[in-house]
């Protein structure tokens, strides 16, 4: 019978749908044909496979080939079928058995001389192939990735002989169990910073608590120097936390370097990007810096710089933790955990109440600057603070603030009681978690009633400064959120940005 039936994966947002690879060979002029809602990239395949086989010292029927890749409403992008493409023909050739097919998974870009390039979203693929309980043979430049899901049983090839080889029962290659390479944490210290304490323990609640932080303050204060060693701060990433990075870094043009394992990504776009850019999308939707800052640092420097549709759309991320994009012929769901952490001027000119007076910028450029950040993107930010300009003093002295591993063992500490306490940190807490973890004393109620009124908040403003308390709290080891936590917390909203 000339037929043969393999198994792959396409990709579809972070899932990785099974796609059911069918060769079959007919009598008739010689023609090779692939169906299927095939991408330009999959048609192509034709060509490579062709090349790859003949090369490899392997005969190409001189027949009708018909590839049929299933689901047909599913599009299929890149070139990972190349391989399964490959085999199949072989089979179906009668050039090649394998005695359980239905045991293994393939996906492979091949070149003209039958070596196995490296593919793209390999985590993702090996993550369903192990849930379906198939083995998954891919090129070995991909298999240290896919090797992170542990339990997965992954082989590396590095060309179709080998491929062959193994499925022959010829030359078996070795199961690929490689632990995963952990660099030495490289993020930049906090001990650099000079002064700005208050900064450097805002920075430290919104660590603790996984909250969003906005800086305000004139060029030259330090903004973007302490954004870059926030992830320094934050605390180690959990298996579970590194799995689900590395998932979406490897979505990406250039996947995913295992060498970062279990590094908190710091993504730092310019304020040219577009939606899109932040959010993902394309005729193939691929994921955008939200996602890719997946349990990381997402750091927008010069906020109002960005066109404001473009920060609109980080509402809905802040709030829900995923992204949906949704096109014409196809939707996408993203995971979007990541710690907003932004900066700006105060004005135009950025020297709006500096000791030298060098600001004229009018109240209504001011207004206007103000006015590119909404009122419900800057409602869903837990702290607004001000980074001021350094006295002379301050800059002549040699930089002796804590380092970043200090700062990181109370941040630790903290978020470890949160977990214990209710599972998740308190940013992510619903409304049923911060009346029953967040609720203050008496003292700090009252406070709460006060600013309500005087400070305009909102009912999730309210909810945001009772979360912040509740963190402020865990970072002084007490049990119950106090007026003096309350009144830290309520700091953190007077920015003068609102």
């Amino acid at each position: 019978m000339s037929l043969a039936v393999l198994r792959s994966r396409a990709l579809a947002g972070v899932d990785a749908p099974e796609v059911i690879v069918e060769v079959h060979l007919a009598n008739g002029l010689p023609s090779f044909q692939i169906v299927g809602l095939p991408e330009a990239e999959v048609k192509e395949a034709r060509d490579r496979v062709r090349s790859a086989i003949q090369n490899c010292g392997f005969e190409f029927p001189q027949r009708r080939v018909t590839v049929n890749l299933a689901p047909a409403d599913l599009p299929k992008e890149s070139g990972r079928f190349d391989l399964p493409i490959a085999l199949g023909i072989l089979i179906a050739a009668h050039q090649l058995k394998i005695p359980a097919p239905d045991q293994y998974e393939f996906a492979g870009e091949l070149a003209l001389t039958g070596e196995l390039r490296p593919v793209r979203g390999a985590l993702a693929m090996t993550y369903r192939a192990h849930a379906a309980g198939r083995a998954f043979l891919l090129p070995s430049q991909s298999a240290q990735e896919a090797a992170l899901v542990g339990a997965a049983i992954v082989y590396g090839a590095r060309n179709l002989l080998e491929v062959c080889a193994h499925l022959r029962g010829l030359a078996p290659l070795e199961r690929w169990q490689q632990a995963p390479v952990t660099e030495k944490m490289t993020y930049p210290d906090m001990a650099d910073v000079k002064g700005q304490m208050a900064a450097r323990r805002a920075l430290e609640v919104a660590a603790a608590g996984g909250h969003s932080a906005l800086m305000t303050g004139p060029p030259g204060t330090g903004k973007s120097m302490l954004a870059e060693r926030f992830p320094g701060i934050l605390p180690p990433m959990t298996d579970d936390e590194a799995l689900a990075s590395a998932a979406v870094q490897s979505l990406g043009s250039s996947g995913f370097d295992v060498r970062q394992w279990a590094r908190r990504p710091y993504r730092a776009p310019h304020h040219t990007a577009s939606a899109v850019a932040l959010v993902g999308g394309g005729s193939q939707p691929r994921p955008g810096e939200i996602s890719m800052a997946m349990h990381g640092v997402l750091f927008l420097d010069e906020l109002p710089e960005f066109d404001r549709h473009v920060l609109e759309v980080l509402r809905e991320p802040l709030e829900s933790g995923k992204v949906s994009v949704s096109r014409a012929a196809r939707q996408a769901e993203f995971p979007a955990v990541f710690q907003l952490v932004a900066a700006m001027n105060p004005c135009p000119c950025g020297y709006l109440g500096h000791a030298s007076g060098r600001c004229h910028c009018t109240p209504d450029q001011v207004a206007r600057y103000r006015g590119r950040i909404s009122g419900p993107l800057l409602d869903r930010i837990d702290l607004q603070f001000e980074v001021g300009a350094l006295t002379e003093d301050e800059l002549a002295a040699r930089s002796d603030g804590e380092s970043s591993a200090a700062i990181r063992s109370r941040v630790t500490t903290a978020r470890e009681a949160q977990l214990a306490r209710q599972g998740c940190p308190n940013a992510r807490l619903d409304a049923r978690g911060v009346e029953d973890h967040c609720t203050p004393d008496e003292r700090g109620d009252a406070m709460l009633r006060q600013a309500v009124t005087r400070l305009g908040l909102s009912a999730r403003g309210f909810h945001r400064i009772r979360k912040v308390a509740r963190t402020i709290a865990d970072l002084a080891g007490d049990h119950g959120v106090t007026g003096a936590h309350v009144a830290e917390a309520l700091r953190y909203r007077r920015s003068e940005v609102r």
